[in-house]
């Protein structure tokens, strides 16, 4: 049986991506306060250093953070390496960015197709390639990728997005086979309408694109949850700090709803 020490993260390195708001926020928040050490990663190095004073104390390594723009790739995973050949294996990879625009899939551009591709599947796979050779010399690495209930019900509006979540879901699955011997794992979270920044961005477009008020796009939304609210970053965090952890060490290659019961399929 499992012991509380198997959901404990001492001695981890976690490198949390898109960390100075939000689900990133809340994952970094609680990886620390299981024992990890966190890099944070993302474009703001004012927030970065906000929140990396925020963060609880973890194991003996220092908690530090990154500073890139996941719309450069490149330098995202030359930071990634150079950090990790300075500090050492990183054992728990959280992949997270911001979502693309809102709109039909019909008026998209290609470039923002682009543009998408390279922020999620392009930055992820360079990171996970720079991490994957401690994860494999230590024997133990998490790879957790927040992405979105539309892998499973595409979201109307978010065409780009739908498109793109796809694309990283199909990825994780291949490499979650290819590392498995590893005692690698390559999990996602598909998160349901959380309360960000980022949600009522979506609430505000959609308003604007229906005609209707902010408050009745919203009414619309929790009519759809069964749980009646929307989530708590905390709460799509607690997913990945299970994930992270030892305890789930035989799952893999999974798509982990934390939606409130809002999606409709199995």
């Amino acid at each position: 049986m499992a012991g509380i020490d198997s959901y404990r993260l001492t001695g981890k390195h976690a490198l949390v991506c898109g960390s100075t708001q939000g689900i990133g926020k809340a994952c970094a928040m609680q990886f620390a306060e299981l024992g990890a050490s966190v890099t944070l990663f993302a474009r703001d190095e004012a927030a970065l250093k906000r929140v990396k004073n925020e963060l609880p104390a973890g194991d003996v390594r220092a908690h530090s953070y990154l500073v890139a723009d996941f719309n450069d790739p490149q330098r995202v995973a030359a930071e990634a390496r150079r950090h990790i050949q300075e500090t050492g294996p990183v054992h728990i990879l959280l992949n997270n960015s911001g979502g693309p625009p809102h709109g039909p899939v019909t008026e998209a551009t290609p470039q923002q197709f682009l543009d998408a591709f390279q922020r999620h599947v392009v930055c992820n796979q360079l990171l996970a390639q720079a991490v994957i050779p401690g994860m494999k010399q230590d024997r133990y690495g998490r790879i957790i990728n927040i992405i979105s209930t539309s892998v499973k019900e595409p979201i109307p509006g978010l065409g780009i997005s739908n498109t793109t979540r796809w694309a990283v879901a199909a990825w994780a699955k291949t490499m979650a086979g290819e590392l498995a011997p590893f005692g690698i794992t390559v999990n996602n979270i598909l998160p349901g309408f959380t309360a960000t920044a980022r949600i009522e961005e979506l609430f505000k477009a959609k308003a604007k694109s229906s005609g209707v008020s902010e408050e009745q796009v919203r009414k619309e939304a929790l009519a759809r949850i069964p749980i009646g609210r929307l989530a708590s970053a905390d709460e799509i965090a607690a997913g990945a700090a299970f994930l992270a952890s030892p305890a789930a060490s035989y799952v893999t290659g999974i798509n982990l709803p934390v939606d409130g019961g809002r999606t409709q399929s199995m």
